[in-house]
Protein backbone atom coordinates (compact mmCIF):
# COMPACT_ATOMS: atom_id res chain seq x y z
CA UNK A 1 0.00 0.00 0.00
CA UNK A 2 1.46 3.68 -0.93
CA UNK A 3 0.63 6.41 1.11
CA UNK A 4 1.08 10.06 1.35
CA UNK A 5 0.62 11.08 5.09
CA UNK A 6 1.31 14.91 4.52
CA UNK A 7 -0.69 17.19 1.92
CA UNK A 8 -1.72 20.41 2.00
CA UNK A 9 -5.00 22.34 0.54
CA UNK A 10 -6.28 25.78 0.26
CA UNK A 11 -7.87 25.48 4.12
CA UNK A 12 -4.26 26.55 4.67
CA UNK A 13 -1.40 27.13 2.16
CA UNK A 14 -1.79 24.89 -0.42
CA UNK A 15 -3.67 26.07 -3.46
CA UNK A 16 -6.03 22.88 -4.34
CA UNK A 17 -9.32 21.99 -3.21
CA UNK A 18 -9.95 18.52 -1.18
CA UNK A 19 -11.78 17.09 -4.51
CA UNK A 20 -8.64 18.67 -6.55
CA UNK A 21 -5.95 17.22 -4.08
CA UNK A 22 -8.01 13.49 -4.07
CA UNK A 23 -7.87 13.52 -8.05
CA UNK A 24 -4.52 14.09 -8.24
CA UNK A 25 -3.67 11.15 -6.31
CA UNK A 26 -6.28 8.91 -7.46
CA UNK A 27 -4.07 6.02 -9.15
CA UNK A 28 -0.29 7.37 -7.05
CA UNK A 29 -1.82 6.26 -3.66
CA UNK A 30 -4.14 4.59 -2.14
CA UNK A 31 -4.40 6.34 1.40
CA UNK A 32 -3.71 9.83 1.92
CA UNK A 33 -3.85 12.11 4.45
CA UNK A 34 -4.84 16.18 4.14
CA UNK A 35 -2.81 17.89 7.00
CA UNK A 36 -3.86 21.71 6.89
CA UNK A 37 -1.78 24.05 9.06
CA UNK A 38 -2.91 25.00 12.56
CA UNK A 39 -7.08 23.42 12.36
CA UNK A 40 -8.88 20.64 11.13
CA UNK A 41 -11.24 22.48 8.62
CA UNK A 42 -12.94 20.62 5.95
CA UNK A 43 -12.51 17.29 7.18
CA UNK A 44 -16.01 16.00 6.15
CA UNK A 45 -14.71 18.00 3.06
CA UNK A 46 -11.47 16.02 2.61
CA UNK A 47 -13.34 12.46 3.60
CA UNK A 48 -15.97 13.30 1.18
CA UNK A 49 -13.31 13.75 -1.54
CA UNK A 50 -11.04 10.99 -0.56
CA UNK A 51 -13.99 8.43 -0.61
CA UNK A 52 -15.23 9.81 -4.43
CA UNK A 53 -11.60 8.89 -5.84
CA UNK A 54 -11.78 5.61 -3.81
CA UNK A 55 -8.95 6.42 -1.57
CA UNK A 56 -8.55 5.48 1.97
CA UNK A 57 -8.15 8.83 4.36
CA UNK A 58 -7.22 9.18 7.37
CA UNK A 59 -8.30 12.77 9.05
CA UNK A 60 -5.08 15.40 10.10
CA UNK A 61 -3.74 18.35 10.88
CA UNK A 62 0.19 20.09 11.17
CA UNK A 63 0.69 22.57 14.23
CA UNK A 64 2.87 25.50 12.98
CA UNK A 65 5.34 24.58 16.02
CA UNK A 66 8.67 26.52 16.98
CA UNK A 67 11.13 26.52 19.28
CA UNK A 68 13.90 28.99 17.88
CA UNK A 69 13.20 27.74 14.32
CA UNK A 70 10.29 25.29 12.53
CA UNK A 71 9.58 22.30 14.75
CA UNK A 72 6.06 21.15 13.12
CA UNK A 73 4.16 18.35 14.67
CA UNK A 74 1.58 16.33 12.54
CA UNK A 75 -1.22 15.11 14.39
CA UNK A 76 -3.64 12.12 13.12
CA UNK A 77 -7.01 10.49 14.23
CA UNK A 78 -8.18 14.06 16.01
CA UNK A 79 -11.00 14.77 17.66
CA UNK A 80 -12.51 18.28 17.55
CA UNK A 81 -13.39 19.15 21.43
CA UNK A 82 -12.75 21.79 24.09
CA UNK A 83 -9.04 21.50 23.84
CA UNK A 84 -9.01 21.94 20.44
CA UNK A 85 -11.27 25.13 20.12
CA UNK A 86 -9.51 27.10 22.59
CA UNK A 87 -5.96 25.93 20.95
CA UNK A 88 -7.63 27.22 17.47
CA UNK A 89 -8.74 30.69 19.09
CA UNK A 90 -5.27 31.32 20.49
CA UNK A 91 -3.94 30.66 17.02
CA UNK A 92 -6.26 32.64 15.04
CA UNK A 93 -5.99 35.61 17.73
CA UNK A 94 -1.76 35.44 17.91
CA UNK A 95 -1.66 34.68 14.00
CA UNK A 96 -3.60 38.15 13.53
CA UNK A 97 -1.14 40.02 15.88
CA UNK A 98 1.49 38.20 14.34
CA UNK A 99 0.81 39.37 10.69
CA UNK A 100 0.52 43.24 12.33
CA UNK A 101 3.88 42.51 13.36
CA UNK A 102 5.09 41.15 9.94
CA UNK A 103 3.18 43.49 7.88
CA UNK A 104 4.52 46.51 9.78
CA UNK A 105 8.22 45.11 9.22
CA UNK A 106 7.95 43.83 6.08
CA UNK A 107 6.23 47.62 4.92
CA UNK A 108 9.32 49.35 6.88
CA UNK A 109 12.07 47.55 5.07
CA UNK A 110 10.44 47.91 1.30
CA UNK A 111 8.59 51.04 2.17
CA UNK A 112 5.06 49.43 0.68
CA UNK A 113 1.89 49.64 1.96
CA UNK A 114 0.58 46.17 2.28
CA UNK A 115 -2.56 45.55 4.64
CA UNK A 116 -4.17 42.48 6.64
CA UNK A 117 -7.30 42.69 4.26
CA UNK A 118 -4.54 42.02 1.78
CA UNK A 119 -3.20 38.99 2.77
CA UNK A 120 -6.89 37.72 3.57
CA UNK A 121 -7.46 38.06 0.04
CA UNK A 122 -4.86 35.56 -0.40
CA UNK A 123 -6.66 33.28 1.79
CA UNK A 124 -9.50 30.18 0.01
CA UNK A 125 -11.14 29.74 3.42
CA UNK A 126 -11.28 33.10 5.21
CA UNK A 127 -12.37 31.50 8.97
CA UNK A 128 -9.21 29.46 8.99
CA UNK A 129 -5.90 30.86 10.69
CA UNK A 130 -3.95 33.28 8.76
CA UNK A 131 -1.05 32.07 7.64
CA UNK A 132 2.43 33.47 7.06
CA UNK A 133 2.28 32.68 3.35
CA UNK A 134 -0.86 34.33 2.68
CA UNK A 135 1.51 37.47 3.97
CA UNK A 136 4.30 36.42 1.64
CA UNK A 137 1.89 36.28 -1.41
CA UNK A 138 0.26 39.47 -0.81
CA UNK A 139 3.89 41.30 -0.23
CA UNK A 140 5.14 39.34 -3.44
CA UNK A 141 2.01 40.21 -5.47
CA UNK A 142 2.69 44.23 -4.14
CA UNK A 143 6.37 44.09 -5.44
CA UNK A 144 6.07 41.53 -8.04
CA UNK A 145 8.25 39.23 -6.67
CA UNK A 146 7.96 35.02 -6.22
CA UNK A 147 6.77 34.29 -3.28
CA UNK A 148 8.75 31.34 -2.93
CA UNK A 149 12.11 33.59 -3.11
CA UNK A 150 10.64 36.29 -1.00
CA UNK A 151 10.21 33.89 1.76
CA UNK A 152 13.80 32.76 2.50
CA UNK A 153 14.91 36.34 2.14
CA UNK A 154 12.25 38.72 4.13
CA UNK A 155 10.14 36.42 6.30
CA UNK A 156 12.35 33.19 7.71
CA UNK A 157 13.62 33.22 10.99
CA UNK A 158 16.00 35.53 11.38
CA UNK A 159 15.19 37.71 8.46
CA UNK A 160 13.89 41.22 8.50
CA UNK A 161 10.46 40.40 8.86
CA UNK A 162 9.87 37.63 10.58
CA UNK A 163 7.90 37.70 14.08
CA UNK A 164 7.87 34.79 17.21
CA UNK A 165 4.68 36.17 18.34
CA UNK A 166 1.77 34.06 18.77
CA UNK A 167 3.94 30.94 17.81
CA UNK A 168 2.93 28.01 20.02
CA UNK A 169 6.17 25.06 20.75
CA UNK A 170 6.47 21.76 19.71
CA UNK A 171 5.17 20.63 23.52
CA UNK A 172 2.11 22.65 23.20
CA UNK A 173 1.46 21.22 19.45
CA UNK A 174 2.19 17.67 21.62
CA UNK A 175 -0.30 18.47 24.09
CA UNK A 176 -3.61 19.77 22.05
CA UNK A 177 -2.92 16.92 20.16
CA UNK A 178 -3.23 14.45 22.34
CA UNK A 179 -5.51 16.34 24.40
CA UNK A 180 -7.78 15.53 21.21
CA UNK A 181 -6.81 11.49 21.21
CA UNK A 182 -4.81 12.23 18.24
CA UNK A 183 -1.14 10.62 17.08
CA UNK A 184 1.31 13.06 17.38
CA UNK A 185 4.38 12.82 14.47
CA UNK A 186 7.15 15.19 14.62
CA UNK A 187 6.96 16.45 10.80
CA UNK A 188 10.07 16.79 8.29
CA UNK A 189 13.11 16.61 11.24
CA UNK A 190 15.85 17.30 8.53
CA UNK A 191 14.48 20.22 8.06
CA UNK A 192 14.86 21.63 11.50
CA UNK A 193 17.21 24.20 11.27
CA UNK A 194 19.64 23.10 14.42
CA UNK A 195 23.02 21.67 14.78
CA UNK A 196 22.56 17.65 14.84
CA UNK A 197 23.21 17.42 18.79
CA UNK A 198 21.01 20.29 19.56
CA UNK A 199 18.35 18.26 17.31
CA UNK A 200 18.59 14.93 18.88
CA UNK A 201 18.16 16.57 21.93
CA UNK A 202 15.39 18.16 21.16
CA UNK A 203 13.78 14.87 19.46
CA UNK A 204 14.54 12.88 22.56
CA UNK A 205 12.52 15.65 24.82
CA UNK A 206 9.82 15.05 22.25
CA UNK A 207 9.53 11.50 22.94
CA UNK A 208 9.92 11.81 26.31
CA UNK A 209 6.46 14.02 26.37
CA UNK A 210 4.90 11.17 24.44
CA UNK A 211 6.34 11.68 20.56
CA UNK A 212 4.33 9.05 19.27
CA UNK A 213 6.48 8.97 15.58
CA UNK A 214 8.82 10.76 13.60
CA UNK A 215 7.86 11.38 9.23
CA UNK A 216 10.47 9.95 8.29
CA UNK A 217 10.10 10.00 4.15
CA UNK A 218 9.72 13.47 3.06
CA UNK A 219 10.13 15.05 0.03
CA UNK A 220 13.11 17.57 1.34
CA UNK A 221 14.94 14.57 3.43
CA UNK A 222 18.25 13.19 1.84
CA UNK A 223 18.47 8.93 1.42
CA UNK A 224 20.87 9.20 4.83
CA UNK A 225 18.26 11.25 6.57
CA UNK A 226 15.74 9.30 5.88
CA UNK A 227 18.03 5.92 7.35
CA UNK A 228 18.69 7.83 9.96
CA UNK A 229 15.60 8.87 11.12
CA UNK A 230 14.31 5.20 10.26
CA UNK A 231 16.75 3.91 12.83
CA UNK A 232 15.85 6.17 15.37
CA UNK A 233 12.34 5.95 15.02
CA UNK A 234 13.10 1.87 15.33
CA UNK A 235 15.03 2.49 18.66
CA UNK A 236 12.82 4.57 20.38
CA UNK A 237 9.42 2.78 19.54
CA UNK A 238 8.19 5.25 17.51
CA UNK A 239 5.98 5.14 14.09
CA UNK A 240 7.56 5.78 11.13
CA UNK A 241 5.39 7.93 8.82
CA UNK A 242 6.00 9.45 5.49
CA UNK A 243 4.67 12.52 2.99
CA UNK A 244 5.17 14.61 -0.07
CA UNK A 245 4.15 17.87 1.85
CA UNK A 246 2.37 18.94 -1.39
CA UNK A 247 1.15 22.28 -2.08
CA UNK A 248 0.36 23.04 -5.16
CA UNK A 249 1.01 21.88 -8.73
CA UNK A 250 4.06 22.90 -10.44
CA UNK A 251 5.53 23.32 -7.20
CA UNK A 252 8.85 21.18 -6.34
CA UNK A 253 6.88 18.39 -4.26
CA UNK A 254 4.62 15.64 -5.86
CA UNK A 255 1.79 13.60 -4.11
CA UNK A 256 3.21 10.30 -3.74
CA UNK A 257 6.85 11.07 -3.95
CA UNK A 258 9.18 9.45 -2.27
CA UNK A 259 7.51 6.49 -2.16
CA UNK A 260 6.33 5.76 1.63
CA UNK A 261 4.92 2.08 2.68
CA UNK A 262 3.16 2.68 5.76
CA UNK A 263 3.68 -0.59 7.88
CA UNK A 264 1.03 -3.01 9.49
CA UNK A 265 1.75 -1.28 13.15
CA UNK A 266 1.20 2.48 11.52
CA UNK A 267 -2.23 1.21 10.02
CA UNK A 268 -3.29 -0.43 12.95
CA UNK A 269 -2.69 2.99 14.96
CA UNK A 270 -4.44 4.89 12.28
CA UNK A 271 -7.31 2.18 12.79
CA UNK A 272 -6.77 0.85 9.33
CA UNK A 273 -5.81 -2.67 8.08
CA UNK A 274 -3.48 -3.76 5.22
Amino acid sequence: MRADLHIHTHFSDGRHTPEEIAARAAGRVSLIAMTDHDSMDGTEEKRAAAEKFGLLSVSGWEVSAYAGCKVHILGYCCEKNAAYDAFLKERKEGALLRAEDILSKANAYLNTHVTILDAVAEMAVKDSPLHTMHLVRAVAKKIGADPMQLYPVLFDVGRPAYSEIGRPSPFDALAVIHATGGIAVLAHPGRIQKTAEERLRLMDSLVERGLDGIECVHSQHTSEETEYFGRYAAERGLLRTGGSDFHAVGASREIGLPPFEPDDRLLSRLGLRR
